[in-house]
């Protein structure tokens, strides 16, 4: 990936993986407090802007060669990128941006998708320790 050794080859992916768990828990979130008898694809109809946003944010920072599981900067540039493209996305397919909504999906996204890097982030000093 990156030339200056940042990130071991094959190791991209859990990044963009765990960004993918916190989108489908948001989308799991949504079905069940606003479309609890709905059918399961209706979690694809919730995640699928976020989803497309998050892997465009890591791709993009990947090609510049920048680990994206790191909490800070890459972090919040993968959640900003996230949560605006993906609400631009939803937007744009008909989908409501109630400011509930907005302010809902923001404090999850950034609590779970920069929770886990403060986490990961938190363990990997005690071991190095």
């Amino acid at each position: 990936m990156s030339t200056s050794g940042q990130r071991p080859p094959g190791r991209w992916w859990w990044p963009v993986l765990a960004d993918l768990l916190c989108v489908l828990a948001l989308a799991v979130g949504g079905r069940r407090a606003h479309e609890p008898g709905e059918a399961v694809s209706v979690l694809l109809t919730i995640g699928w802007p976020f989803a497309v946003a998050a892997v465009l944010a890591h791709a993009l920072l990947l090609l510049a060669g920048r680990p994206t599981g790191r909490l800070w900067p890459e972090g919040g540039a993968v959640l900003l990128a996230t949560y605006v493209v993906g609400m631009a996305l939803r937007g744009l397919s008909g989908r409501g941006l109630a400011p509930a909504f907005l302010l809902v999906a923001l404090g999850f996204l950034a609590l779970t998708m920069l929770g886990w890097r403060g986490v990961r982030r938190m363990t990997s000093r005690r071991s190095a320790s």
